[in-house]
């Protein structure tokens, strides 16, 4: 691609018909012969002169310099690009289309303040692996429906920072500050086992509904159905509020020999006291299986002292009832079967009674009118009545 030469080098002989093709076509366009479209154009170039206070010369050179920083700018450009394809780094959607390369940095004030308003809103976001860990996922449309919204209106009034946003194009825009300062990136649903041959087989990976296995996607496009997910995790107080207090309880146990001979004596008397009842407990699970191998062979079954004890209950459910006779895991599984059945039989037959109920009713009420005699069939108020019901 051949731009224009430097400050004060001449062009070459291929930058000079490319010049002039272009001024033969801008001259085609107007109208004009390439004579006629060269002096309109130095007439121009003097009137800005002019207005600049400079000369005609100095203006032309300034022109050339500006021109010659505009193409090694677009040069540095395609070469950024060019290395972010290379190493897989992300880019965005910038201006007119072109991907811009987001380099690591410190994020733009108005995006950290976008990305906290964003991440107080109901996304309907649903959680989805990154990189080994749990991550926030939301669509694209629903952030952009917040961003359109009046709540986010009311907050560009109360935060200065917030960029402003009146139609579709300007929340894209605003939307785009995200990724620019790598607070949320595009990702898509992958396979962890792609291109490998020792992935699991499909009937015996366990994996959970909904939940996705993403990466990053290089292009980082602005879509309604694209799928982002959130680097940004907030204002961490409530996990550094929780590390605090475990360096409190740490050194509170290292200082221990400096606490007050009170204290020291509570806690002693306070461990002493756990210490019996976890041997408490060790010697009632001891006595009940002693108890259990005797009775087993004196009275079959078995008798259990707090049968419950082991059992997946509640803590006080574990010591109801006090004792027990042993049963097998069938029989258990038989009595909780046959409960749930009586209690599937009581429920038909409530509504078997509510339904006799009804039926009854309605007979004896066809019964009464069959009885009534016609005379009061005829004097009765037959007009029909308008009732009047209000809207919701």
């Amino acid at each position: 691609m051949s731009g224009p030469p430097p400050p004060g080098q001449q062009p070459s002989p291929q930058q000079m018909a490319a010049m002039q093709q272009q001024m033969a076509m801008e001259a085609q366009k107007r109208g004009m012969t390439p004579q006629q479209f060269q002096q309109w154009q130095r007439q121009q170039i003097e009137d800005d002169a002019k207005k600049a206070g400079m000369t005609f010369e100095q203006y032309v050179n300034k022109l050339k310099r500006q021109a010659y920083e505009q193409h090694m700018a677009q040069q540095q450009q395609m070469a950024q690009q060019q290395a972010a394809q290379q190493s897989g780094q992300p880019q965005a959607q910038g201006q007119g289309g072109q991907q811009v390369p987001i380099t690591p940095g410190a994020p733009d004030p108005k995006a950290l303040a976008l990305a906290k308003w964003l991440r107080g809103q109901d996304l309907k976001s649903r959680t989805c692996i990154l990189n080994g860990q749990r991550k926030d996922m939301f669509r694209v449309k629903r952030a952009l429906r917040a961003l359109q919204s009046p709540a986010y209106k009311t907050a560009c009034s109360k935060n200065p920072l917030l960029p402003s946003v009146t139609d579709a194009a300007t929340a894209s825009e605003t939307f785009k500050l995200l990724p620019l300062s790598l607070l949320a990136l595009r990702v898509s649903k992958s396979d962890p086992h792609e291109g490998h041959n020792h992935g699991p087989s499909p009937k015996s990976q366990k994996r959970v509904k909904g939940l996705w296995t993403v990466k990053i996607e290089q292009q980082q496009d602005i879509s309604d159905d694209l799928h982002y997910v959130w680097l940004y995790e907030g204002p961490q107080w409530r996990t550094k509020m929780y590390a605090a207090g475990a360096l409190v309880v740490i050194m509170a146990l290292v200082m221990f020999p400096l606490w007050p001979i009170k204290l020291r004596i509570g806690v002693w008397y306070l461990s002493m006291g756990m210490l019996g009842l976890i041997g408490l407990f060790f010697a009632m699970a001891i006595f009940r299986a002693i108890l259990f191998a005797v009775t087993y062979f004196a009275v079959p079954p078995g008798l259990w002292l707090y049968p419950n004890l082991f059992e997946d209950v509640g803590f006080f459910d574990s010591f109801r009832p006090v004792w027990g006779w042993s049963e097998d895991k069938k029989k258990k599984k038989n009595k909780k079967n046959k409960d749930g059945t009586a209690s599937t039989e009581s429920k038909k037959s409530s509504k078997t009674s509510e339904k006799a109920k009804s039926s009854g009713t309605s007979a004896a009420t066809a019964k009464a009118t069959a009885t009534t005699p016609a005379s009061d069939l005829k004097n009765r108020d037959l007009k029909p009545r308008i009732e009047e019901v209000e809207d919701d």
